[in-house]
């Protein structure tokens, strides 16, 4: 069985205060519900102090984006050998903020997804439709090249070693949820389009989470499902009571 992997994503939230308590929280239910893999992605500027909190305990941290470059001239940015230096273990790519508020290609998130893996790095590659996309049934169209484009080039061991996160960008931060049998139906493509790329085996090893308004009263049936492996919760995770029963609801999902 593939382990669950519930991800919190703090997007550009919280302070430091905030932040080493959170994490600290988190650390404990981590360690409390050790049947499913507990992981945060905080702001950069709080990663060391978050890191320092999760030290010792069962919660992995990951950055929330890294450039494709070791390092250079380019202002804003965080390299990956910066994210792997600090300790941390996963990085989101590809998330749909990325892709539709600041532009970035396929292609580009394919180079960041190869990067993550020369600096040591795991990839949480996020995939999904816009609302127009879902009306217009082109749903497995735009995730068939998300994930076309983001596995392009991997090897079958690397490619193992991918998290997928399947986010409606319709869903994310609306309030709207896919139901657990259209997320289903998305998670359940995916995994035959890696057969189709590699093998059924890689396929039934690769994690698939769900992300998009993930709250504590739908992540149980979500996780029942399943294709569905965990998921990368964005609001409801900077409540640590709330995200603490998010993972226990999803180890409940899975009949952990």
């Amino acid at each position: 069985m593939r382990k669950p992997f519930l991800c919190g994503n703090w997007k550009m939230n919280t302070n430091r205060a905030g932040a080493v308590a959170l994490a600290a929280a988190t650390a404990k239910t981590a360690g409390r519900i050790q049947a499913v893999e507990v992981g945060v992605c905080p702001p950069a500027c709080y990663l060391e102090a978050v890191l320092a909190a999760a030290k010792g305990t069962a919660l992995v941290v990951g950055g929330q984006n890294m450039h494709t470059d070791v390092g250079g001239a380019f202002t804003g940015e965080i390299a990956g050998p910066m994210l792997k230096d600090l300790g941390c273990t996963y990085v989101i790519l590809g998330h749909s903020e990325r892709r539709h508020v600041f532009g970035e290609t396929d292609e580009f998130i394919s180079k960041k997804v190869h990067a993550a893996f020369q600096f040591g790095l795991r990839p949480i590659l996020c995939v999904g439709e816009k609302l127009e996309e879902r009306q217009a049934r082109e749903t497995e169209a735009v995730v068939r090249r998300h994930v076309t484009r983001g596995f392009a080039g991997l090897s079958k061991e690397q490619a193992g070693q991918v998290v997928i996160a399947y986010e409606p960008v319709w869903a994310i931060g609306t309030g709207l949820t896919a139901t657990p049998q259209q997320a289903q139906e998305v998670h359940a493509f995916i995994r035959a389009m890696l057969a189709l790329l590699y093998d059924a085996a890689l396929a039934q090893q690769v994690r698939i989470q769900y992300g998009g308004s993930v709250k504590p009263d739908n992540t149980r049936d979500l996780l029942a499902q399943p294709d569905i492996d965990g998921a990368l919760v964005g609001g409801a995770s900077l409540k640590a009571d709330g995200f603490a029963t998010i993972i226990a609801e999803g180890a409940k999902g899975k009949g952990l």
